[in-house]
């Protein structure tokens, strides 16, 4: 037979509340030795939660819900979700995800993430973007991650573009490189603020800002690793003229892994004669290529442990948008 409350708080000599108060989080108020003498009584009577009593008592259950917005297919959902999990974990919630893509709209999926009655909603994007949310669920939604709503009524949690390019950008001059080209990605949000980001630091070098030389990626208006790629044409171009760049940034790791591809068929040596760097840190590409490449690592997994504690600690201004620092991970390529 199950162990209740009523079992504990006779074993304790206290009252129900008392046991629910230290077990859930309720309002009573005891000494930590108490508290801590009711958790050691509930684990000896092997008590378990009622989660769907708890959850009629307290009008939620212990769940972060997470509206994807395609997360689920991007390499990078896993470390979104592990930060949201991690956190949630400490405050003895799960996390669970229902995906937006194809022909479920915004607000179907947020009420079918309403009927598990979650404790928060968040709404987590593939890539940085802008969404517009239904009028009737803004107040649904407790925190945007990698994304912001189009009128800024949610709170956002996004990454810091264009400080990120800034960054490696000034990196690469430091290390000496002067002449430098951006092989970026077109049509996206990142890629409009990285741009930002990387002419702001060649014009504070005393380099050609507003004049660097910037290409898309793929032939397409919107990139996606799908559409036809220009790497191999701009990197023959680029070798070929009087003004050969001594350093390429690249949109993403993915696209570095062309430029180091085109590079070699021109002969040209990374770092030697080209110095090669890039956004996103995907391990799987950037540990692995020859030479290891230096890349800008996303903030995913510090942006899902925010969102966490946003969602169950409140700490929230709706309508502030917070920029999360992307980390430099040094390696051979430059």
């Amino acid at each position: 037979m199950t162990a209740s409350l009523s079992d504990i708080a006779e074993r304790a000599g206290v009252s129900v509340k008392t046991v629910s108060g230290a077990l859930h989080g309720g309002s009573a108020r005891m000494s930590e030795q108490t508290k801590q003498r009711i958790k050691e009584i509930a684990e000896e009577l092997g008590y378990v939660t009622n989660l769907a009593a708890r959850s009629m008592r307290q009008g939620w259950m212990p769940l972060i819900g997470v509206v994807a917005d395609e997360l689920i297919t991007s390499p990078f959902a896993t470390e979104i979700i592990r930060g949201l999990d991690g956190a949630a974990r400490t405050a003895e919630m799960a996390v669970f995800a229902m995906t937006l893509s194809g022909r479920r709209d915004v607000s179907s999926v947020i009420e079918e993430v309403r009927r598990f009655r979650p404790r928060a909603i968040a709404y987590a994007a593939m890539y940085h973007k802008v969404v517009a949310l239904p009028e009737a669920f803004v107040d649904t939604v407790g925190v945007m991650i990698n994304c912001r709503e189009a009128n800024d009524r949610v709170t956002a949690l996004v990454p810091d573009e264009t400080g990120a390019a800034h960054e490696i950008a000034s990196y690469l001059i430091g290390a000496g490189r002067r002449n430098i080209a951006f092989i970026n990605l077109p049509g996206l949000l990142a890629g409009d603020l990285r741009e930002v980001g990387f002419r702001q630091a060649l014009t504070e070098a005393g380099l050609d800002g507003a004049g660097a030389r910037v290409l898309p990626a793929v032939r397409r208006g919107i990139y996606s690793d799908r559409a036809p790629s220009l790497v191999l044409s701009h990197i023959t171009e680029l070798m070929g003229s009087p003004e050969r760049p001594d350093a390429i940034l690249c949109g993403n790791d993915r696209v570095a892994m062309e430029v180091y591809a085109a590079l070699r068929r021109v002969g040209a040596r990374i770092p030697d004669d080209v110095a090669v760097a890039s956004f996103d840190n995907q391990i799987e590409i950037a540990s692995r290529l020859d030479p290891p490449l230096t890349t800008m690592a996303l903030p995913h997994r510090a942006m899902g442990r925010m969102a966490a504690e946003i969602l169950l600690v409140g700490d929230a201004t709706p309508g502030e948008v917070r920029k999360l620092p992307f980390q430099l991970v040094e390696r051979s390529s430059v």
